[in-house]
């Protein structure tokens, strides 16, 4: 696995400011031929950093109703299903979950009575409180400026450098940070896969 450059840094900027950007505008851009470009994009999805070209819709445009930003507190043992049932509605657009268990969420609520709508949104368990503040204006722009990307050992969660490994299991593409971490993931995953 080789490690990104100055040039797949740039492409994954550009394309992060337009996705639908054609190949032939970031190729002059970064002093590339556009097969150059499609063949890095390529490689940049067949190692997962690249997983979608996704459509950013304005729902203010769309007068999609009113945007909160909502944070809930929740005992430990129903912040997963909290955030799954967040993660689940329609009318909820970004889910954070905090160091501290807190799961905050953005959302544009197609309701008169907000209350109402995150009643029936949440589980229904004690202890489980929110805030709700209604938004003035929001922009999502998500930056890879000074970013470093880092890939994640599948197995110890180690950063995967240039002598890291790649597989291919069942269509997704898992990273390593060496061949040990490989193995044992690989072999824990043939083991789940025979039911052992």
């Amino acid at each position: 696995m080789r490690d990104l450059d100055e040039t797949d840094m740039a492409i994954l900027r550009l394309l992060g400011e337009n996705a639908r950007r054609p190949f032939s505008e970031i190729a002059a851009e970064v002093d590339l031929s556009g097969p150059a470009v499609s063949d890095r994009v390529a490689r940049l999805e067949d190692a997962g950093i690249i997983n979608r070209f996704t459509l950013d819709v304005d729902q203010s445009q769309l007068r999609a109703g009113v945007p909160v930003f909502v944070q809930v507190t929740a005992p430990p043992d129903a912040v997963e299903d909290c955030r799954t049932a967040a993660a689940e509605a329609d009318a909820v657009e970004h889910v954070f979950l905090t160091a501290d268990g807190e799961i905050w969420f953005y959302a544009r609520a197609q309701v008169n009575g907000v209350r109402e709508w995150l009643a029936g949104l949440l589980p229904d368990a004690d202890g489980i409180d929110y805030d709700v503040t209604l938004v003035d204006d929001a922009e999502w722009t998500p930056s890879l400026e000074g970013t470093q990307f880092a890939l994640t050992c599948a197995e110890c969660d180690n950063t995967v450098d240039s002598e890291g490994e790649s597989s291919r299991i069942d269509g997704e593409v898992y990273h390593f940070c060496c061949q040990s971490c490989q193995g044992r993931f690989e072999d824990r995953y043939d083991r789940l896969e025979k039911g052992v």
